[in-house]
């Protein structure tokens, strides 16, 4: 007999992806495909249940069909598929997550439980550390939007961890995912037409692609290779970093600095208009930034992303399209400035370095 699967939040086309893909492993017998509305792509021949996580009677679903792989990827900063603001996306992250851990508990066959996270449960504060590990505590707890979901999340998952020691758990932190289905708040930022930004700061971002995601899913939810582990909490992102101006250029987009209060009204503007979510979570990634060390996902997990940072960022380019202004004509004509705005600013110290050298000379004489 193979392993039974059961999969959240399949309404969501990454999700959807994962159904399909873990339907052509040899190793799985059924997958059973989980979410409170229909969804309208195809999910490969899974079994659809409509439940909602929410409700008690998730545990009905796990042991009528013998679960024994949960993964739990209805976990999101956007609302769920069948629409819903803030309060929605709230309920379904965390009151979901209990109500789906407290019927694995009760459930005899579930060995294996996987969790969909984010980096974002480290926050992004002005002291933070150049590189978070999955150890490292955040600055400030988060006070509320997709960051206090996770974090709150992440306690109940290690609540059941401790109550269920013979489930093997394992979290995956993931950076900001982009690909060409990407439906995230940081993705609905990158296809404005001109990026408000916070005058005075370049942040450094990383990704992950979409296909990774799946990949590293795949890896996390089947039995653990010879020298891996397939439970912890592991950040998951692609090799380097780029910074907001980077993205802009590559993007061909022009960005719009603005001061810290201004951009606070922006985000409030877009969020009224349904442009985007610009949160104040997101306008904090977008001042400070937020990098992540890899090292337990390739060491201890045994995953390799096939996409860089980089890389993963050139194909989400590629998908959403050109924007305003050519990206190659863009990059070259803010380098000249910077080249420029650099030479000046170098004479200038030089001229001063001189003329204190002059006047310590005369002092000394």
């Amino acid at each position: 007999m193979g392993r039974v699967v059961l999969v959240t939040g399949v309404a969501r086309q990454l999700a959807g992806r994962f159904v399909r893909r873990v339907m052509r492993d040899p190793g799985v017998d059924r997958v059973v495909a989980v979410d409170a509305v229909t969804p309208e792509h195809p999910l490969g021949g899974a079994a659809f249940v409509r439940a909602d996580i929410r409700q008690p009677a998730i545990g009905r679903v796990l042991a009528e069909h013998g679960v024994d792989t949960v993964v739990h990827m209805d976990v999101s900063a956007t609302p769920p598929a069948g629409g819903g603001g803030r309060t929605a996306v709230k309920e379904t992250n965390v009151i979901g997550t209990m109500q789906l851990l407290g019927a694995c508990q009760k459930c005899p066959t579930v060995s294996r439980v996987v969790v969909r996270s984010s980096t974002g449960v480290y926050g992004s504060a002005p002291r933070d550390p150049a590189v978070f590990t999955e150890t490292t505590p955040p600055k400030s707890l988060p006070s509320g939007g997709f960051a206090k979901d996770v974090a709150e999340v992440e306690g109940y998952v290690r609540g059941f961890a401790r109550r269920r020691p013979d489930v093997a758990v394992c979290v995956l932190r993931f950076a900001n995912i982009l690909g060409p289905d990407a439906d995230s708040p940081l993705a609905q930022y990158f296809s404005l037409p001109v990026l408000p930004t916070v005058l005075g700061y370049d942040p450094r971002l990383q990704f992950v692609h979409e296909d990774d995601v799946l990949d590293v899913l795949g890896i996390a939810s089947s039995e653990p290779r010879r020298g891996t582990l397939n439970s912890g909490t592991f950040n998951i992102a692609g090799d380097g970093v780029l910074t907001l101006s980077q993205c802009a250029r590559r993007l061909g987009r022009p960005t719009l600095p603005l001061l810290p209060p201004a951009v606070t009204w922006a985000g409030t503007a877009l969020r009224t208009l349904g442009v985007s979510d610009f949160s104040p979570e997101q306008i904090r990634l977008l001042t400070h930034g937020r990098v992540v060390s890899t090292v337990q996902m390739r060491e201890t997990l045994g995953f390799d992303p096939t996409h860089t940072t980089a890389e993963t960022f050139a194909d989400f380019v590629r998908h959403r399209g050109p924007g305003l202004l050519p990206p190659a004509a863009l990059a070259a004509a803010v380098d000249g400035v910077a080249a420029r705005f650099g030479d000046g600013v170098a004479a200038r110290t030089a001229r001063t370095v001189k003329r204190r050298g002059t006047a310590g000379t005369r002092s000394a004489g």
